[in-house]
């Protein structure tokens, strides 16, 4: 049976000038997820948003939150972007020194789990606390800016890390986030992958919502 793919349009790419009506957009099109990304210009750098501009989306959203955690310390904030409406929540792997608490503590506040993972980071690092996840988010860019082109690698661990999941029988999702475009996005769901974030490529297309579209019918 063929896996139905996820679209999370990542907001980092927004015109955050008409954020209710990029959200309103969002709620209309074939978007499954919104996409945030918390900066903190330490663990990447660069700063984006935080837990006032979450609250506000989800004010407006009417589909999962799907929070990535581009911090240092993330286990600090756990509990309020619970507060603030976060359906999903992943932090980095390079991020935690205690990987398997933040995961329990993220549970505990009724979360998904997530762990993402740098583009040099192997996935078999994810093998004893891969039942403790909800889903893994693949980065396939260096994290930290929009925009960027798209690491051919990322296809060999998108792969590495299906078997992983199908050899546990876990139902674990695979997320992609970077340089995803309509020239990748088959090729990655036939190596198994789950979710696709996008975010310069929908938000900066003529028609976002039919790029949407595009990318939920690839």
């Amino acid at each position: 049976m063929e896996r139905k793919h996820l679209i999370a349009p990542s907001l980092l790419a927004a015109d955050f000038a008409n954020l209710q009506k990029e959200c309103e957009m969002l709620n209309a099109s074939e978007a499954d997820w919104f996409h945030l990304d918390v900066m903190d210009g330490m663990f990447v750098p660069n700063i984006s948003f935080g837990i006032p501009v979450i609250d506000f989306i989800n004010r407006h959203a009417t589909k999962t939150l799907d929070v990535h955690l581009m911090i240092e310390q993330p286990d600090r904030y756990i509990k309020q972007f619970k507060s603030v409406g976060a359906d999903v929540l992943t932090v980095h792997y390079e991020a935690c020194k205690h990987l398997h608490r933040t995961l329990q503590t993220i549970k505990a506040e009724d979360m998904q789990r997530g762990v993402a993972l740098n583009p040099h980071t192997p996935v078999s690092l994810l093998e004893p606390v891969l039942h403790d996840i909800d889903l893994v988010c693949l980065m396939s860019v260096n994290p930290g800016f929009g925009g960027q082109s798209f690491i051919e690698h990322t296809y060999d661990k998108v792969s590495e890390l299906r078997q992983m999941i199908d050899a546990k029988g876990l139902s674990t999702k695979i997320e992609i986030d970077g340089g995803v475009t309509m020239s990748n996005a088959r090729k990655l769901i036939d190596a198994g992958a789950d979710v696709l974030v996008a975010g310069s490529f929908v938000f900066k297309s003529a028609d976002p919502m039919a790029t949407i579209k595009e990318l939920k019918n690839a």
